[in-house]
């Protein structure tokens, strides 16, 4: 079996300690009862993970190179407060580590001045088009 070969990229500006943000409010469509991972009307786990990653997406997304694209490859988070329908939530993500086309960061979640929960996650930086290639030379 060949090896893969190693894909190099260089990335624009991206320095540890820059922080990305994303916000949302709390709707029927990511409540814990919707998307089933709870039974009550609350923001649920799965919400508040989507939007810490894509606070780290985001900003990744000003730092990469064209045709470069990130994924979320882990993600270690703690939800430790409910949030009800129709409150504000942000999520943070600072960057405190690059290696390479890996980086690291410390995410946050808010509702108003309340953090509701934190955690790590890892997004690594790939070739969109070798990467699509990759994923549909999979089975279905």
């Amino acid at each position: 079996m060949a090896k893969a070969q190693k894909v190099q990229m260089e990335w624009q500006g991206l320095q540890v300690g820059m922080t990305g943000r994303a916000e949302e409010q709390v709707t029927e469509a990511n409540l814990a009862k919707t998307l089933g991972s709870g039974s009550l009307p609350v923001y649920s786990t799965p919400a508040m993970s989507c939007l810490m990653e894509r606070a780290a997406a985001e900003l990744l997304e000003l730092h990469v190179p064209t045709g470069w694209t990130t994924v979320g490859s882990s993600m270690a988070i703690e939800h430790r407060a409910p949030s009800p329908l129709g409150a504000e939530i942000r999520a943070e993500a600072e960057v405190t580590a690059v290696e390479g086309r890996k980086v690291c960061f410390a995410v946050r979640a808010f509702a108003g001045t309340q953090e509701i929960g934190s955690g790590t996650h890892e997004r690594f930086a790939v070739d969109a088009e070798r990467f699509m290639a990759k994923a549909c030379s999979l089975p279905v």
